[in-house]
């Protein structure tokens, strides 16, 4: 029996789509969101390119319902969408703490020491490996964006240069460098060839190894209607019972989980070996499966409101800015984030909305968001312009953003978080 609000593709979306599961390969036939015509979110537009068109790929979540694997279709392969990247994960100050209690937190756990070898999948600019290598403990990042990976060596982290999958792995094994602990965070969204990546996951681990993964909880996605963080570059959307399935496939298990309000709501997956039976399954595994199963998320139904929770949310966006700015008031955003590329787009907000966004990458400084057109300044912008209200794009990152930016107060400025809900903070 299904909702009555149950949305499924029309034949011709289907004969488009011919989409099979990328985990288990059924035949796909559930749409759970359709956020339209969507450029690559982490892309950026220079000046010299405004008036050139633009490539847009339909963004469809879909839902498999055999493994519960929500996916969108891979419209363009990693190698372009990767290999030159504009996101420097060191930007963010609230991850840079996280990262930092997580790598004391693995020591401790795990007894690292000198004598142990990290690696990280995705590692990008050494926001997380250069907290290994403070404390002396050996690793190795490995990032398929060259210019990324280049920021990680300045910090003293080696990175190579590559994608990674089973080819990879095979060639980390053959030169002795398996991994004690295997790290890979907010990088199994990014997967297009995901059985490829877990396999080499199992490759690459010694014998007693430890993986990691952190990810958004796809419960907490439909939950608090995240809809910002599905977009071309995130191509897979995970409950932990399908996580659970993925790597029991390949040969690993899960062990624990950590449930973290990262993201707006993540888990952290501990893995091993299957046949390494040092380390109990604990209670955590269970009872996290068994709360997704329980409120509905192994049946359409939990994905069939999804889509009407999301409209909801674009409604109450535009009307809120629709009102401020028939007061006149001036609004600004702040971020540069490829989840707020997802929101503008979907609601339709361009400068008749937004005087400008702001960003503390230079790489995005001065080029303008895709699809909209917004332009990006430097940070010191919002001073000189003192908008009435600075919309939040990177919404996960409030405290911060809220105490760097602290000093809109001055001149009566609030702030607009869109996500999970709307509200204005003053």
């Amino acid at each position: 029996m299904t909702s009555s609000t149950e949305r499924f593709p029309t034949s011709a979306e289907m004969s488009v789509a011919g989409l099979g599961c990328r985990f288990c390969g059924q035949p796909i036939r559930h749409v759970v969101v359709d956020l339209g015509l969507q450029p690559l979110c982490q892309s950026r537009v220079l000046r010299e390119h405004l008036n050139e068109h633009e490539r847009c790929y339909p963004l469809r979540a879909y839902v498999c319902d055999h493994c519960w694997l929500v996916q969108v279709q891979e419209h363009v392969g990693g190698e372009e969408i990767f290999s030159h990247y504009a996101y420097f994960s060191s930007y963010s100050d609230t991850l840079l703490a996280h990262s930092k209690v997580y790598v004391d937190q693995m020591i401790e756990r795990f007894g690292l020491n000198q004598a142990s070898f990290v690696v990280e999948l995705a590692s990008n600019d050494g926001y997380l490996l250069q907290y290994f290598v403070e404390q002396q403990i050996p690793c190795l990042g490995v990032e398929p964006a060259a210019n990324v990976a280049d920021a990680a060596r300045e910090k003293g982290v080696p990175s190579l240069v590559k994608f990674f999958g089973t080819v990879t792995a095979s060639e980390m094994q053959a030169a002795g460098q398996q991994a004690d602990l295997l790290v890979a965070n907010n990088v199994l969204a990014h997967v297009p060839e995901l059985n490829d990546f877990v396999a080499g996951m199992k490759i690459a681990l010694k014998p007693q190894g430890v993986i990691t993964v952190e990810v958004s909880h796809l419960v907490k996605i439909i939950e608090n209607n995240l809809f910002d963080t599905i977009y071309q570059e995130h191509y897979c959307y995970y409950l932990v019972s399908t996580l659970q399935r993925i790597f029991q496939h390949h040969g690993l298990t899960i062990f624990d989980v950590d449930e973290l309000p990262t993201q707006g709501g993540s888990i952290r997956i501990y893995a091993r070996h299957s046949e390494n039976s040092s380390l109990p399954v604990s209670e955590n595994v269970h009872r996290i499966i068994a709360n997704e199963e329980s409120n509905g998320y192994h049946r359409l139904q939990a994905y069939a409101r999804f889509a009407e929770q999301v409209a909801a949310a674009k409604r109450d966006l535009l009307a809120c800015l629709i009102e401020l700015k028939r007061q006149g008031k001036r609004i600004a955003a702040y971020g540069a984030p490829g989840k707020g590329n997802t929101l503008l787009n979907y609601c339709g907000i361009r400068e008749d909305f937004l005087d400008y966004t702001v960003d503390r990458n230079p790489m995005k400084q001065n080029t303008f968001l895709v699809g909209s057109r917004i332009p990006v300044h430097a940070p010191e912008a919002i001073a000189a312009t003192k908008p009435d209200y600075v919309l939040l794009l990177p919404w996960n990152l409030e405290r911060e953003l809220t105490e760097q930016l602290s000093y809109i107060r001055q001149w009566g400025g609030s702030f607009i978080l869109p996500l999970p809900h709307l509200r204005v903070i003053n």
